[in-house]
């Protein structure tokens, strides 16, 4: 996952629909006054996220403190996963795009980089930790947590492609398997180490990927 962004209880039934599926709940950008009640309401649930966890994230309750009809919120949700499914969905809308530094190791480490900034971010790794508490009980976060990492994976996999047009490295590299080996050790160490990551563990996780990806790790590979 790269970049920052902008259900009454887990328990809650999940529906067939996914992020994917265009007749979803919230998977849809509409404009005007429907516009503002989503941004108010996904603003509310990641500040519920971010502070208490997935269990604490109450429809009503957010439709208190986003000024939105509770109606509305339920027609439009229907359950917490609907919910938390489409935050993540917004928040893979919003994250920033790839840079381009032109060569191999810059382009990681700056994805690496953007990764750190992200899961340092008081609120925004708060945040992760809820959506990915979520998806391990709700299949519908779950779903929306896979294509946020599909999405932020194919947005930095063109500097993979690049490099491979270039030269750097062998042009059978599966792009996808080198971006997600940047953002893998970074993610182990968010969940299992428990001390705050420094932007020297990005350029290490970085490095290591392009080190790897020269060497052909990834020639042939499938992500």
């Amino acid at each position: 996952m790269s970049g920052p962004s902008s259900p009454s209880g887990p328990s809650s039934p999940s529906s067939p629909s996914g992020p994917s599926d265009p007749s979803a709940p919230g998977t849809q950008r509409p404009g005007g006054r429907t516009a503002r009640v989503r941004e108010a309401v996904l603003e509310v649930a990641g500040d519920t996220l971010a502070a208490d966890g997935f269990a604490a994230l109450d429809l009503g309750e957010v439709a208190r403190r986003a000024g939105v009809g509770k109606t509305t919120v339920y027609r439009r949700w229907g359950n917490p996963g609907a919910l938390a499914a489409d935050l993540l969905t917004d928040m893979a809308e919003q994250s920033l795009p790839r840079t381009d530094h032109g060569t191999l190791p810059e382009d990681l480490r700056a994805n690496a980089r953007l990764v750190v900034a992200t899961l340092t971010d008081p609120r925004q790794s708060r945040l992760f930790k809820a959506l990915i508490a979520a998806s391990l009980c709700n299949d519908q976060a779950a779903e929306a947590l896979h294509h946020f990492y599909e999405v932020r994976i194919e947005e930095w996999a063109g500097c993979v492609r690049d490099a491979a047009t270039r030269g750097e490295i062998p042009g059978t590299t599966d792009p996808h398997s080198v971006v997600a080996a940047v953002s893998a050790p970074l993610y182990y160490a968010f969940l299992n180490t428990g001390r705050p990551l420094t932007p020297s563990d990005a350029d290490r996780a970085a490095d290591a990927a392009c080190v790897a990806a020269r060497e052909g790790v990834w020639a042939g590979a499938t992500a």
